[in-house]
C-alpha cells in the first residue's frame, strides 16, 4: 500500500518547470529527438490527465498515406472466358466516375478492344493476390467481392466482364508470387534501404508531442485499401476496403501548434481541437461505417494512466463483490422476470466470464455474448456426466471463436433457464428482458465504474493470482516457473475463450525440436559412458589428472541433463499452448503488477515475461511494483 501510495504521489506531483520544458520542446519541435525523449522520461513524473482534459498541448504530422497504385507491366494479361486480353499500343480514353482517367489498353482475340482502368485493376489485383487462400474458394467472399468490383468499373467493362467464373487471374497472381520471392531474396544492402526508408518514415510520422514530450504514435500509417477478411463465416467478407483520402481525414491537434500539412492536392475533412480525447486522427471506414483512429503508443502516458484506472477499478471489485453475488442469488427468486434474467446473466459473467454481447446489425457475424444468447445456444440436462444440473453452450463468440462449455449450475439458475426457454422457439432470445446497456447500468449502481468488462478483468487476475501461488514453489529452476507461468496464464485464456487454430509451422518446429532432444538424449549416454570410464581409470591409478578428468565428466553429464530438461520443458509448453493464445489475456485482462511482483519475488527475469513492446507498455507497472504485491 505505502509503494502504491508513493507511486500515486509521484504520479499526480506537477513540476514548477513545466511551462518552461514545454515552452523549450514546442521550439525544437518534435523531429528534434534527443532533446525530447531526454525530456519524455520524466512523463511518469507528473500530473494524472482529468477525465475531461486529457492534454494542454498536442502536434504531430498527421498520418501516412500509402502510396497510389502501381499499374501491372505490359506484358502481364489478365483473361475473360478464354479470350486472351493483353496490352496494345493503340488505346483510347474512358472516364471514370466522370473524370478522364489514363487505362491500360487491352485487345481481346475477338478483335473489340476493351479497356481496363487502372481502378479495376488495381482491385483485380486484391483478389489476385489472394487466389491461394481459403477465402476465395468461399461463395459469400467471391460475390461480395465481384458486387464490390463491377461497381468501380466503366460500363464498356461492366459489359464485358458479368461473371467471375470467367475471369482468369493467375497470370496477375503469379507476378505477385514472383515479386514475394523477389523481396525474400534480396540483398542484405538492399534491406538495409528498406531499413532506413522504414526509420525516416517512423522518425517523421510515428511520434507527436502531448504536453511537451516525445511520445510514440500507434499506427500513423493508414491501412492500404484490399479485400476485407473478417473472422469466421463473416457475411461481408470479400467487400472492397476503398482507399483512405485526405478529405476523408479530421485532424485533432492543439489550437496553437503547426497543422499538419495535407498531401499535394488535397485537403483534410476538418481540422479540430478537442482535448477531452486522446486520438489524433479520425475517419470513417466503409464497411462497417464505423469511425477509426490514429491513437497514442500503448506506451504512452496516457495509455498508462488508461490501463491503471482500469486495473484498479478491477481491484475495487474485490471488496464488493461479495455484496454483488448475494444480489445476484436473491434475484433469481424474484417475481419479476426481467430481474430474475439480469440475475442470471450477471452469474454467467461473473462464473464463466462471458462478454455481456453487443447490439449488432443484421449484417454483422452471426456472434454472441451473455446478453445476446438464444435459446439454441444452450442445452439443459438435469444430469450429465455424473454431474447435475448442467447447461452445454454452444455459440460464436467474439471475432467468430467458438464458446463450447459444459457447466454445472446452481439448481435455482437451472430452473430459471428451463423457465426462461419455454414456449420459446431456438432463434428466441434467452434473455428476452434485458439489454447490455441495463445490464451494465445496474452493476454500475453496484460499483461506480463497474460493466461486465470489468467483471471479466477481475476474474482473469484473479485467476492468474490464485494460479501462480498454487503453482511457484520453490527449488524450482527459472525454466520450470515459466512453465508455471504459462501454465497460470493458459488457465485465464481458457476462462476466457481465448483460442487460437494451431500454427501452421507447429509439427514442423515440434518434429525439429524432438529431434534435438533425442540428440540430446544421445549425448548424455555417450557422456554417461565416458563417465564410466573416468570413474574406472580414477579407481584403478588415482592421481590429480584423473580426478579432474573425472570432476569434468560429471559437470559435462550433469550440464546435459539440464540442457535435455529445458527442452523438455519447452515440449511440453508448446504442446500445451498449440490452440491457446496466452498474448490476448496477457495484454488486455491480466493487471501486469501481477507478473512483475512475482518475477521479482522468484527471480525471474522480467523478459522472460514480457517482451520489449510489452514492457514499453507496461511501463507504469514495472515502476511502481514491489515483490509484495497481491491482486
Amino acid at each position: 500500500m505505502k509503494t502504491c501510495l508513493r507511486f500515486i504521489s509521484r504520479f499526480i506531483y506537477i513540476s514548477a518547470e513545466r511551462n518552461k520544458v514545454a515552452s523549450f520542446v514546442s521550439s525544437v519541435r518534435y523531429y528534434n529527438a534527443a532533446a525530447a525523449k531526454t525530456l519524455s522520461d520524466c512523463r511518469w513524473e507528473e500530473g494524472k490527465s482529468s477525465d475531461t482534459q486529457k492534454w494542454s498541448s498536442l502536434e504531430h504530422k498527421g498520418p501516412y498515406f500509402p502510396p497510389e497504385y502501381e499499374p501491372l507491366p505490359d506484358n502481364i494479361c489478365f483473361n475473360y472466358d478464354g479470350k486472351h486480353t493483353t496490352t496494345s499500343s493503340a488505346f483510347l480514353t474512358f472516364t471514370h466516375r466522370d473524370s478522364v482517367q489514363m487505362c491500360v489498353c487491352v485487345c481481346v482475340c475477338a478483335g473489340q478492344p476493351v479497356k481496363l482502368s487502372p481502378v479495376t485493376e488495381e482491385i483485380a489485383t486484391f483478389y489476385a493476390k489472394m487466389l491461394d487462400h481459403e477465402y476465395t474458394s468461399k461463395e459469400v467472399f467471391q460475390n461480395n467481392f465481384f458486387c464490390d468490383w463491377r461497381e468501380e468499373m466503366t460500363k464498356e467493362e461492366r459489359k464485358l466482364i458479368k461473371t467471375l467464373s470467367k475471369c482468369d487471374f493467375s497470370q496477375i497472381h503469379k507476378y505477385f508470387v514472383e515479386k514475394s520471392e523477389e523481396r525474400k531474396n534480396m540483398t542484405k544492402e538492399e534491406k538495409q534501404v528498406l531499413k532506413e526508408e522504414a526509420s525516416r518514415l517512423m522518425e517523421e510520422y510515428g511520434y507527436c508531442l502531448l504536453d511537451g514530450h516525445r511520445e510514440k504514435i500507434g499506427n500513423f500509417k493508414l491501412e492500404p485499401p484490399g479485400l476485407f477478411r473478417g473472422r469466421g463465416e463473416h457475411p461481408k467478407m470479400g467487400k472492397l476496403k476503398k482507399r483512405i483520402q485526405p478529405e476523408d481525414v479530421t485532424i485533432n491537434c492543439s489550437q496553437d501548434s503547426k497543422i499538419p500539412a495535407p498531401p499535394a492536392g488535397h485537403r483534410w475533412k476538418r481540422v479540430q481541437h478537442d482535448n477531452t480525447v486522446t486520438w489524433l486522427a479520425s475517419w470513417l471506414e466503409n464497411i462497417h461505417g464505423r469511425p477509426k483512429y490514429i491513437m497514442l503508443n500503448p506506451s504512452s502516458k496516457l495509455k498508462g494512466e488508461k490501463d491503471w484506472q482500469k486495473y484498479e477499478t478491477a481491484r475495487r471489485l474485490k471488496m464488493k463483490v461479495d455484496s454483488i453475488r448475494k444480489q445476484y442469488r436473491r434475484d433469481w427468486t424474484s417475481r419479476e422476470m426481467k430481474i430474475r434474467q439480469r440475475g442470471v446473466a450477471i452469474y454467467f459473467i461473473d462464473k464463466l466470464a462471458l462478454r455481456a454481447g453487443n447490439e449488432k446489425d443484421d449484417e454483422s457475424a452471426d456472434t454472441v455474448g451473455c446478453c445476446s444468447l438464444r435459446v439454441e445456444h444452450i442445452t439443459l440436462h438435469r444430469r450429465l456426466d455424473a454431474q447435475e444440473h448442467v447447461v452445454e453452450f454452444d455459440f460464436l463468440g467474439k471475432d467468430s471463436i467458438r464458446y463450447y462449455n459444459k457447466v454445472p449450475v446452481e439448481k435455482q439458475v437451472f430452473k430459471n433457464l428451463k423457465l426462461f426457454i419455454k414456449h420459446k422457439d431456438p432463434e428466441d432470445d434467452l434473455f428476452d428482458r434485458i439489454t447490455t446497456v441495463k445490464l451494465n447500468k445496474t452493476l454500475n449502481e453496484s460499483m461506480p465504474g463497474l460493466t461486465a468488462k470489468v467483471f471479466r478483468t477481475f476474474n482473469a487476475s484473479t485467476t492468474l493470482q490464485d494460479q501462480l501461488n498454487k503453482l511457484t514453489t520453490e527449488g524450482m529452476t527459472v525454466e520450470e516457473k515459466i512453465l508455471s507461468y504459462n501454465r497460470a496464464n493458459r488457465a485465464v485464456a481458457i476462462l476466457c475463450n481465448h483460442q487460437r487454430a494451431a500454427p501452421k509451422t507447429f509439427e514442423r518446429s515440434m518434429q525439429l525440436l524432438q529431434e534435438k532432444i533425442q540428440k540430446k538424449k544421445e549425448q548424455i549416454e555417450e557422456a554417461k559412458k565416458e563417465l564410466k570410464e573416468a570413474k574406472k581409470a580414477h579407481k584403478d591409478a588415482p592421481s590429480d589428472k584423473s580426478k579432474k578428468l573425472l570432476e569434468k565428466k560429471e559437470k559435462a553429464v550433469q550440464r546435459l541433463g539440464e540442457q535435455l530438461k529445458k527442452l523438455q520443458l519447452q515440449e511440453t509448453d508448446r504442446e500445451e499452448n498449440k490452440v491457446i493464445a496466452l498474448g490476448t489475456s496477457k495484454l488486455n485482462y491480466l493487471d501486469p503488477r501481477i507478473s512483475v511482483a512475482w518475477c521479482k519475488k522468484h527471480q525471474v527475469p522480467i523478459e522472460k515475461i514480457y517482451n520489449k513492446t510489452q514492457r514499453d507498455k507496461f511501463a507504469w507497472a514495472i515502476d511502481m511494483t514491489d515483490e509484495n504485491f497481491q491482486f
